[in-house]
């Protein structure tokens, strides 16, 4: 925690989460350009907040993108509105609305990065496995896991199949992507969403998760990034918060065998 307020109290600092916030995914190049600052330096600020857990990166070929981390400001602000009653809550207004800048919708992809006391193995098949998925996550997926093979999506009773809903990568215990599921009318009424978000949808881009697992000591680092969405995209609007509370109940899952309660 102290590393994320020291990484927040460069002004430097802040203008790259800023460059991030607008446009999420930057290389180094990228974000120099928009800085007027020396490459060495941008490197240097990169490495701090990346150190703080407020940004994270993700090796595309030669390149390295990076992204934006909403997990530790969160983090700061459930310490401190659990602790305190709401006056002093409203007192640390300036801290929720960091919080609420850091969740906010990105242009292009949203990253997230949790620790869990597990293996990559069981983290690997609560990935993978329908018991699993289903208790922390209420979805049961269909496929024989192999690059390019066909993903069924079962949830609340819908079943979603698609040709474009398929595995992209699957390197047991390191790496798992796949497209995301089809919008169908089946899924906007169990979930309550109105014909015209549905609408809006359908004519949405395909976006993708991956799940990248590192294992660290006796802890599994956890970055999941969902991407490819086109700037008007309406179904990455509750993007940043869905995830969030999905891995945290994974992680309770995998760290105390019983998930979160349904929200």
């Amino acid at each position: 925690m102290d590393e994320v307020f020291r990484a927040l109290a460069d002004p430097g600092r802040r203008q790259l989460l800023d460059s991030l916030n607008q446009r999420n995914g930057q290389t180094l190049r990228e974000l120099c350009d928009g800085m007027g600052m020396a490459r060495q330096s941008v490197s240097k600020h990169l490495a701090v907040l990346e150190a703080a857990g407020l940004v994270t990166t993700e090796r595309r070929g030669r390149e390295k993108l990076h992204y934006l981390n909403a997990a530790p400001v969160n983090a700061i602000a459930d310490r401190w509105i659990s602790r305190y009653d709401r006056p002093r809550v409203q007192a640390l207004a300036a801290l929720s609305s960091q919080a609420a800048f850091f969740s906010e919708a990105l242009t292009m992809g949203f990253s997230y990065t949790t620790y869990i006391a597990t293996t990559p193995e069981k983290l690997w098949t609560a990935l993978t496995d329908p018991a699993f998925t289903r208790e922390y996550w209420g979805v049961a997926f269909e496929t024989d896991w192999t690059p390019g093979s066909p993903m069924t999506w079962t949830e609340a009773g819908v079943t979603i199949s698609d040709p474009a809903q398929v595995v992209l990568e699957a390197v047991p215990g390191r790496r798992l992507a796949y497209t995301w599921h089809t919008f169908t009318p089946e899924f906007a009424k169990v979930h309550g969403f109105s014909e015209e978000w549905l609408a809006s949808a359908v004519q949405g881009s395909r976006s993708k998760v991956t799940f990248d697992i590192e294992p660290q000591g006796a802890m599994v680092k956890l970055t999941v990034t969902h991407d490819d969405f086109g700037p008007d995209d309406v179904a990455f609007q509750g993007v940043g918060e869905g995830w969030a509370q999905l891995l945290s109940s994974l992680k309770t899952l995998l760290e105390t065998g019983s998930a979160l309660p349904a929200g």
